[in-house]
């Protein structure tokens, strides 16, 4: 049987010498590998005479780890247990027939009969060989399948009756078995022509075999299977069936092998390009050097130096020296590398740890603030505690201040003085209209064109961590699919959380406690309330007339001399001429609109002087109309008490306080009440509460109950194209009907504004200040408010309330009996 089996004691000996195989690693592409020196062959007369061989009634059992043996195949095991070495010895020293099984868990040190599978195959010992490491390699030969009938030995080893695993070979003659077995060797021709770890010799062993049984063990023993897979080949006693299974698995391995190469020849293609550019890059930079220019090297060598020269902390040194280790491995022609390069150099541009210098001359820091912005005393005064405080303690975290008022009054310049005051910095950063989140925190720098937020790129120009800014229109940010800057803000403006404000690009936490930020808004209700938690509100009301006059005289005049190359001596406007201004061509809380007509004046005497026309160098109000046109926005004038009704109420507007007029009238009808005017939802119901009030304590104001049944009464609020809506307007319209009923006269020249309720409460409102205003532009000489808001009166200037006097109360009764005279109207209506 050697003789048959190619294999002889010089060739046994020769491979004992060459590679060993483990149980561990037996496959198609090892057991054939360039190291085997022989391919043992079963040809089909080998076949014949081990089918007729008798199957010991009982045999020694070997099991395996993680191999298993098929018929007619020989393999070389090494054996390390005791008991496998000690059946090993046995059985060579007998007749060196044994039973050899897979073991089911390899882990398992010593099997027992449920460790093992019930289908092994008789082995034939060929050669015995000792190791110098202890271990015993045998060479043995599979002859054919048997079925474990019982363990009746345990010890030394392992030993078991058996009985024959017959095969079923009825299909083994018919045309499609033959196609089988040709596929197979078709499949397995192609493997190792395609996988460069089998030797070439492999193919002539498949095309030599003659025996289709054995090529189908033969193959299966060899491919890349796991333990349960080959014992499933072994255990499929259709010898048809069997090869049809193993073709599927040949099959998978070649798809595998064909899709392994496929990536491997895509690799190599990549690599082979990449050394390309590697080369030509080193080319380049030897060029670059011999023509004097700066390498790469060179480049990031000096970011390294300028990099010890930052005053950053721990955590961003190390992630800075993370990030340059990585831009030095980069090729300089991979995309990524321009994205990691801006990103380290805003890391050495951004200015960490440096702060400008505070000036601490309070009286200094006072006059630049009085110099560009006339009032404006609560925002100064803030300004100038700030300043107080770091002088003594020498420092601290920054305030975060909101301005809030109509527009023109000097919010946003404001920033600018403050800034030149404490000797920082200015930063301004427009926010309306934003509604990208990223727009504040930065995108990640992992997406194609990401920039950091645009606080990070304002610190970086402003070169200092500490400046002053300014956050205009905070309250014109607005929430989309991207994002809620509103939301992201939160951190920005927080002191206990801007100490490390991170964001998405930068990746690491910035220190923004040292920045004095100012927002500014025109309407709180839009600010989320959180973000409103977080600033300390301060109000910046609108200018009187007075203030107004001064404000152009001192320094918008002067401005827009500067800006249209004009001098003092060219144009002089008095204050009468500035007051007519203000009066008849502008109607604001700020000074937009006065600073154009001003420049409108001073653009006239340009004219004049480039076509040597003679004018008025010092302009009167004649002067004016002819060259501001008519006055379009007379102010409003208080109009006269002498129709039941019509009563004067203040109202508060987004460009500063105004005066309206309730008017109320009766029609013959049933009682009804039509309100008109374009009134909003909580005016229309402070109508209702007045009327019905007013039914409920008829006798207390003297009202004929008959009136209210038999008349309609029909409310309006002139200029009908202006929304109008609030609850201040609540006392004006219960007076107005009052008046109405009792045709009693309203005082002279008084003007009213509160909130009332049904219980005949005065409710306090806002706005006090530019209501007050508004009324002593209309001429109004008395005023009446709830007794609440009288705290919002002392906080307003003297000079302000000079000529006006002011009625505080709490019921709606005062009110009737301060605002109505007993006199009645001229030509009072006879209501029956």
């Amino acid at each position: 049987m050697n003789k048959r089996l190619n294999v002889n004691l010089t060739e046994i000996d020769t491979m004992s010498k060459a590679k060993i195989l483990g149980l561990d690693s037996l496959s198609l592409h090892n057991m054939l590998d360039e190291d085997s020196e022989l391919i043992p062959l079963m040809t089909p007369e080998d076949e014949e005479i081990i089918n007729k061989e008798e199957i010991p009634a009982e045999l020694p059992i070997l099991p395996l780890r993680n191999t298993v043996l098929f018929p007619g195949v020989v393999i070389p095991i090494t054996a390390g247990r005791d008991a496998s070495i000690q059946l090993i010895k046995d059985a060579n020293a007998g007749d060196k027939i044994l039973g050899v099984v897979a073991q089911k868990n390899p882990e398992v040190e010593n099997p027992t009969e449920n460790d093992i599978y019930k289908i092994g195959v008789v082995a034939q010992i060929l050669r015995v060989l000792k190791m110098p490491d202890g271990n015993t390699t045998v060479i043995i030969q599979g002859k054919k399948r048997f079925e474990v009938n019982q363990i009746v030995q345990n010890e030394p080893y392992l030993k078991a009756t058996t009985k024959e695993a017959l095969e079923d070979r009825t299909d083994e003659f018919n045309k499609e078995f033959d196609a089988i077995i040709d596929s197979i060797k078709e499949q397995a021709l192609q493997i190792i022509k395609i996988n460069p770890m089998l030797p070439s010799e492999a193919s002539f062993a498949i095309k030599n075999i003659q025996s289709n049984s054995f090529l189908v063990n033969f193959i299966s023993s060899n491919m890349d299977l796991n333990v349960k897979e080959k014992q499933e080949l072994l255990e499929q006693y259709n010898l048809k069936e069997r090869a049809l299974l193993t073709l599927k698995r040949l099959n998978k391995e070649l798809q595998r092998l064909e899709l392994k190469n496929d990536i491997q020849s895509k690799t190599r293609s990549d690599m082979d390009q990449q050394q390309r550019e590697y080369y030509l890059h080193q080319q380049l930079k030897t060029i670059q050097e011999e023509l004097g220019g700066v390498s790469n090297d060179q480049e990031l060598e000096e970011m390294r130096i300028k990099s010890k020269g930052k005053k950053w902390n721990k955590d961003v040194a190390e992630t800075f020296d993370k990030e340059l280790g990585r831009l030095k491995r980069m090729n300089p022609q991979m995309a990524e590398y321009g994205v990691q390069r801006s990103y380290l150099e805003l890391m050495l541009e951004l200015p960490w740890g440096e702060y400008s210098e505070d000036k601490f001359d309070l009286k200094r820091a006072q006059k630049i603030l009085d110099r560009d912005h006339f009032g404006l005393e609560k925002v100064k005064e803030r300004i100038i505690e700030h300043l107080a405080v770091l002088k003594l303690k020498g420092d601290m975290k920054s305030p975060i201040i909101c301005l809030y008022g109509p527009p023109g009054v000097g919010k946003t310049s404001l920033g600018k003085s403050v800034a030149e005051s404490l000797g920082r910095k200015y930063v301004r950063m427009s926010l309306g209209g934003l509604r990208d989140e990223a727009e504040i925190r930065g995108h990640r720098k992992t997406y194609i064109g990401a920039m950091p937020g645009r606080l990070i790129q304002n610190l970086k120009k402003a070169g200092t961590s500490n400046p002053v800014f300014v956050l205009d229109e905070i309250d014109k940010l607005s929430a989309s699919h991207q994002g809620d800057p509103s939301s992201a803000m939160l951190e920005v403006l927080d002191p206990e959380q801007n100490t490390e404000f991170y964001d998405n690009y930068l990746e690491v936490g910035f220190d923004l406690s040292k920045v004095l930020f100012i927002a500014t808004a025109n309407n709180l209700g839009e600010i989320p309330w959180a973000l409103r938690d977080r600033m300390e509100i301060i109000n910046v009301t609108g200018y009187t007339i007075e203030e107004k006059i001064e404000i152009a005289k001192k320094h918008l005049l002067p401005k827009q001399l500067k800006e249209h190359g004009l001098t003092t001596k060219d144009l002089k406007l008095g204050k009468s001429q500035i007051e007519k201004i203000v009066e008849g061509y502008t109607r604001e809380s700020g000074v937009r609109g006065l600073e154009k007509q001003v420049a409108k004046v001073v653009r006239y005497a340009a004219k004049s002087i480039a076509m040597e026309q003679v004018y008025n160098v010092t302009l009167t109000n004649e002067d004016i109309v002819s060259i501001l046109g008519p006055a379009r926005l007379e102010r409003d004038k208080y109009e006269n008490n002498g129709v039941a009704g019509v009563v004067t109420g203040l109202a508060w507007t987004s460009v500063g306080g105004d005066i309206l007029f309730i008017e109320s009238i009766l029609s013959k009808g049933k009682g009804n009440l039509s309100i008109t005017g374009n009134l909003g939802k909580v005016m229309k119901e402070s109508a209702t509460i007045a009327m019905e009030y007013i039914k409920a304590n008829a006798e207390e104001f003297g009202v004929d109950t008959g009136i209210l049944e038999n008349y309609n009464v029909h409310i309006h609020v002139p200029e009908g194209a202006t929304p109008k809506d609030g609850p201040s307007a609540g006392v004006t319209m219960l007076t107005s009907l009052v008046s109405l009923f009792t045709q009693r006269k309203v005082k002279s020249k008084l003007a009213m504004t509160g909130e009332i309720t049904l219980r005949g409460k005065v409710l306090p409102v806002g706005g006090i200040k530019e209501k007050i205003l508004a009324a002593k532009r209309a001429n109004i000489k008395e005023i009446i408010l709830c007794e609440e808001n009288k705290k919002d009166v002392l906080e307003i200037k003297a000079s302000y309330l000079k000529g006006l006097q002011f009625y505080y109360v709490s019921e709606m009764h005062e009110v009737i009996d301060i605002a109505l005279t007993k006199q009645k109207v001229k030509n009072a209506k006879k209501l029956v």
